[in-house]
């Protein structure tokens, strides 16, 4: 009898932006090939959940969304508090890997842009928490943040299959990309970063020059059924 693994529970994120013509494009990186996990993968940034994704110190800096609304939308038996964790997953993941963040000052009721000294430090703190030597929520207290989850909208969940001997169960987000903020090139675990259309996206993967989980591919199928920029934002109703 063959040992099936239990999946872990994940989150990943698809970060878009508007571009010519009213068509739009996705951000993806490329796995660093020295990764044990698709190392040389194209993929859209996101990681495991970790139990500080709803440690109270972090529900404290969450803004947008409660416990049991995200609960409600996930549709799930997990408890409230690891529900939302899910989405603190895929905003901590982002500032990871590519440095774009859902951060908000904690004492303003609706989305401004941080000064140019708050980010610069966020940046010089990133590299900490991508090595765990800082938790989301002490990066966040330590200038006074919380994250707006107001402005990720929930797209689908996807389980690896049973015969697969690493397994994840995502929750995948879409986001518009926030005004003002650049991906980084490269990180640590990431070796460059694309901006695709999902079209390109598609037939990169179909013709094998970038390399693709299946779903990916869903998430990358799912939204060029949005036609334009247009359509996208009438149906997610993103706000950047």
């Amino acid at each position: 009898m063959i040992d099936v693994a239990v999946p872990g529970k994940a989150s990943t994120i698809i970060i878009v932006r508007p571009a010519a013509d009213d068509a739009f494009e996705v951000l993806m990186t490329r796995r660093s090939p020295r990764m044990k996990v698709l190392g040389g993968f194209l993929v859209f940034p996101g990681g495991c959940l970790e139990q500080e994704d709803w440690s109270d110190e972090m529900l404290d800096r969450c803004r947008g969304l409660t416990p049991f609304e995200a609960q409600q939308i996930l549709a799930t038996n997990m408890a409230p508090e690891q529900s939302l964790g899910h989405w603190v997953a895929a905003v901590r993941e982002l500032f990871e890997e590519v440095g774009v963040h859902f951060f908000v000052k904690e004492s303003e009721t609706h989305v401004t842009a941080l000064d140019r000294c708050v980010e610069d430090r966020l940046m010089e703190k990133r590299e900490a928490l991508s090595q765990g030597r800082l938790t989301l929520a002490e990066l966040l207290g330590s200038e006074q943040l919380c994250c707006d989850f107001s402005r990720l909208k929930y797209l689908f969940h996807r389980i690896t299959p049973d015969h697969h001997p690493m397994r994840f169960d995502t929750r995948f987000y879409v986001a518009a990309l926030p005004q003002g903020q650049t991906a980084l090139a490269c990180s640590e675990e990431v070796s460059e970063t694309l901006w695709l259309t999902p079209a390109d996206g598609i037939k990169q993967s179909e013709s094998g020059r970038l390399p693709m989980m299946p779903p990916t591919l869903i998430a990358l199928r799912t939204l060029a059924q949005q036609v334009s920029w247009r359509n996208l934002n009438n149906t997610y109703q993103l706000r950047s």
